[in-house]
């Protein structure tokens, strides 16, 4: 008998004396024909919380970055984007820093896969295609980083287990590319359902999947295609600004590892102590994090109008008190507000451009985005992309 697993084969001969003599072996598999599906992720509420210790409630979509793997007999590793038309080679005897961000996030992605696996990787070919936005808010570099590192992890039979991803594709991030973040981008493209959200506690990981039932309601995505570059913007300084806010509440007298351990009221009781900009971040984060927790419990009880209008109050916040939004994301969630048909809306990402996210009437969605489309032209001399979402499956591949 020949059983396979996990590229694993066990030969399993005669019986003798109740015993069977079992043979292991491994073979390498074709590896011309693997092929990963990385989503996207939307946040349907808690912006800027996982680094904060706290709620967040994100899902991935069904657009993806797919990448076809297969060996080469080159000395050298090739990817091609066709997304970008962009295509560069990498040695393994040599993965530094390099000048074009893409590509780091390739090169990040196999330094660390090496401090975790001591072994020679082969030299491959990778195409990368898709439908998933560049620069839109919907985690396009994170989908990038995971797919190539699960890719890179079939094609060389490393076993690495969804933790270990997570923890790599982190590593990347944080450490290489310099982006100071949460782990929810990552955790939500490689763990996610179908039809289902993540209520996800960003501070153990422990998560609870949420069945979203949206009945006659979709979740529509306005790209704003104003590009932005999230480790060159302010995301790291509101980092910061977060840790200046922990560190005056615990020299205070309080004891909190995360900032979403005060509550509003005990907050409101120092705020002499901070400076206003500080207070206003902190204040954004508690009120969010509260926020997402009361969303869970519409989606449970099918109350789309009270979720739709914590999705108001959320993009509130951030524009005044976490100060990431921008004229074109609020000029759009503006928009919305005089129609009944759309319950919800709000800037969706790190900020300073790229989507909103927009609970509407599926039979509202073509002369909205018909109506809106034109003024925000007018208005920014930019085009803007609506894309219809549903929630997606996680991080994928087949051989």
């Amino acid at each position: 008998y020949l059983i396979s697993w996990k590229n694993n084969f066990f030969l399993i001969t005669e019986k003798r004396q109740d015993i069977y003599s079992v043979f292991f072996f491994k073979l390498k598999m074709d590896s011309s024909k693997i092929i990963i599906k990385s989503p996207g992720r939307i946040n349907l509420i808690g912006e800027h919380i996982d680094y904060n210790g706290g709620y967040v409630l994100p899902g991935a979509t069904d657009l993806f970055i797919q990448f076809t793997f297969s060996n080469s007999k080159k000395n050298y590793s090739e990817v091609y984007s066709s997304v970008i038309d962009k295509k560069c080679k990498i040695y393994f005897d040599n993965l530094s820093k390099r000048e074009i961000q893409w590509e780091n996030y390739l090169v990040g992605s196999l330094i660390s896969i090496l401090k975790k696996r001591k072994v020679k990787l082969e030299n491959f070919n990778c195409l990368i295609e898709g439908n998933l936005p560049l620069g839109s808010g919907i985690s396009s570099s994170s989908s990038l980083i995971c797919g190539f590192i699960k890719g890179i992890d079939q094609l060389n039979n490393l076993s690495l287990n969804n933790e270990e991803i997570l923890s790599i594709s982190r590593e990347v991030e944080y450490d290489f590319i310099g982006l100071k973040g949460g782990i929810m981008d990552q955790f939500t493209i490689i763990n996610s359902k179908k039809n289902n959200l993540i209520f996800l506690n960003t501070i153990d990981n422990s998560a609870e999947f949420i069945k979203s039932d949206l009945g006659d309601y979709k979740l529509l995505l306005l790209n704003t295609n104003k590009k932005h570059n999230l480790s060159d913007s302010e995301y790291n300084k509101r980092v910061e600004e977060c840790q200046e806010a922990l560190k005056i509440i615990n020299d205070s007298g309080y004891n909190i590892k995360f900032l979403t351990q005060i509550d509003v009221e005990d907050l409101r009781k120092i705020q002499n102590l901070m400076p206003d900009n500080i207070f206003n971040r902190a204040l954004y984060v508690t009120q969010e994090n509260n926020r997402t927790i009361q969303s869970v419990e519409h989606l449970k009880n099918l109350d789309l109008k009270s979720l739709g209008n914590l999705m108001y109050s959320s993009h509130d916040g951030l524009r005044d008190l976490y100060e990431v939004s921008c004229d074109e994301l609020d000029y759009l969630v503006d928009k919305t507000r005089i129609y009944d048909q759309i319950l919800g809306a709000r800037m969706m990402g790190g900020g300073f451009g790229g989507c909103t996210i927009n609970l509407i009437h599926k039979d509202f969605i073509d002369s909205f985005v018909s109506d809106v489309s034109e003024s925000y032209s007018s208005m920014f001399s930019l085009e803007l992309s609506p894309i219809i979402t549903s929630l997606g499956e996680g991080l994928r591949y087949k051989v």
